[in-house]
């Protein structure tokens, strides 16, 4: 079994599968905070496959900034995939969407509107803790 397809496997319930190397990596915290907490605290992820649940954008960036070597999205927006196409990661999904909502289901996901103007991978991570930590902040 290639590691995408054990990735696939291991999502099931969860909301983030990553599988590489023997190595599997499962969490169930919402949103992009697997990725940022993973990259935040220096994870090699290189050369991993991803099994995400939503993929946008904001993901997108992140999986690139981790070296991930191929995803899968449950749902995947097209700003998600364009950014995967654009850095040579193959992707597949269940369902390929316009944009990725936010939880209110009333508007664009804020980490989405948070990577907008943003194409490098790094200033993404940045930019969406930043958001990260002032939407727990409730601001």
């Amino acid at each position: 079994m290639t590691d995408i397809e054990q990735a696939k496997a291991a999502l099931g319930g969860h909301s983030l599968a990553l599988c590489g190397g023997g190595e599997r990596i499962i969490s169930d915290a919402r949103g992009i905070s697997p990725m940022l907490d993973l990259l935040a605290e220096g994870r090699d992820l290189s050369g991993m496959s991803a099994a995400d649940r939503i993929v946008g954008k904001a993901a997108a960036l992140l999986f690139v900034l981790a070296g991930i070597r191929e995803v899968y999205a449950e749902v995947l927006s097209e700003g998600g995939a364009a950014v995967l196409r654009a850095h040579g990661i193959p992707y597949s999904c269940g369902v390929l969407t316009e944009h990725i909502v936010n939880r209110r289901g009333d508007g664009i996901c804020p980490m989405e509107e948070a990577v907008s103007g943003i194409s490098d991978p790094e200033k993404a991570f940045f930019a969406l803790s930043a958001k990260r930590a002032q939407l727990r902040a409730g601001a």
